[in-house]
């Protein structure tokens, strides 16, 4: 904390855009290979530019009172989105469940996976995954539910049989203005650990911060995303009046927020908007738009100040 003013906060909005997303639920003997399970099966999906999808860790759960789990295990719940826009959207995302599913969390040492949607319409990825079993794999009920098990050299896979899927939100999205590229990740922090706090949100960039923000087009034919020059500090001199970089930044970090619909990824902004605009040497806090184009689903950043606004309690 410091004396000094907390960061201006600029009159505009984030654009966020529809998805639809799975939503599964990994358990394991204890955390430590709850996590190894859990970075297997959201590595590579930091951003559907060049991933599969954009997936991360909603919430860990203890596994018992409030925060059962099936199997009385410890359990992270995990979300996978990619954009509605996508023409092949259901059975792309079908594909990229079944390989995160059968390739990263079958092979950890312990895990489980559950399905978290009860959607009308679901994905056979139990029995897709099943077939690794080679013809000794077996339905059952098992936790008071409908499972497949596949035997393993460790002893058995267990996942639900059927896995749903449902609209959600993609692109909520902060930026941190601030002197330095330290100050500028001190405050990305401290937001993403306030996001972190809302059920119902991933921030799928390493350690959910972005350092890469980028503009939709190229100079390059072959890339349809490309760094964001004129928000890129050390181009100031050299842009002349195209930068948009505003004196005295010399470093902007990026917070990208998907999650179940436009409500809680609202509320989770605010959160780390509140958060984070007393870190000392943040200049102004920001977010990326493109004016409507992207999508339809606005989060106007001054609402945060608003009394109503609700940013300051995350809710189950």
């Amino acid at each position: 904390m410091s004396d000094e003013q907390p960061a201006l906060i600029d009159d505009t909005y984030a654009e966020a855009f529809r998805s639809i997303y799975a939503e599964i639920l990994i358990t394991a003997r204890d955390r430590r290979w709850l996590d190894h399970a859990v970075v297997a099966a959201t590595g590579h999906a930091s951003s559907t530019i060049m991933c599969d999808c954009e997936a991360g860790v909603d919430r860990y759960l203890s596994g018992s009172g409030d925060e059962a789990t099936p199997d009385g295990r410890s359990g992270a719940i995990v979300q996978m989105h990619v954009p509605r826009f996508r023409k092949d959207r259901e059975p792309h995302l079908e594909k990229t469940l079944l390989a995160r599913v059968s390739q990263n969390v079958l092979t950890c040492p312990t895990a489980r996976c559950f399905n978290r949607i009860d959607s009308e319409e679901r994905f056979r990825i139990g029995k897709k995954t099943s077939f690794f079993g080679d013809g000794y794999q077996f339905r059952d009920e098992r936790f008071g539910r409908r499972v497949w098990v596949i035997p393993t050299m460790m002893g058995e896979f267990v996942l639900d049989r059927t896995f749903g899927f449902r609209d959600g939100i993609m692109g909520g999205n902060l930026w941190f203005m601030a002197s330095n590229e330290d100050t500028a990740i001190d405050a990305a922090e401290a937001a993403a650990e306030a996001i972190a706090a809302f059920p119902g949100v991933i921030m799928p960039f390493p350690g959910g911060v972005a350092a890469s923000g980028s503009k939709a087009g190229s100079r390059y034919q072959f890339l349809f995303a490309s760094t964001n020059h004129p928000f890129c500090p050390t181009l100031k001199d050299s842009l002349g009046d195209e930068s948009q970089v505003p004196d005295g930044v010399g470093s902007i970090s990026e917070i990208i927020i998907n999650g179940h619909d436009l409500e809680t990824v609202r509320q989770a902004t605010y959160a780390g908007i509140a958060a984070a605009r007393n870190v000392a040497g943040l200049k102004r806090i920001s977010a990326g738009n493109y004016g409507g184009r992207l999508g339809k689903n606005f989060i106007h950043l001054r609402e945060a100040l608003t009394d109503d606004a609700g940013a300051a309690s995350p809710s189950a």
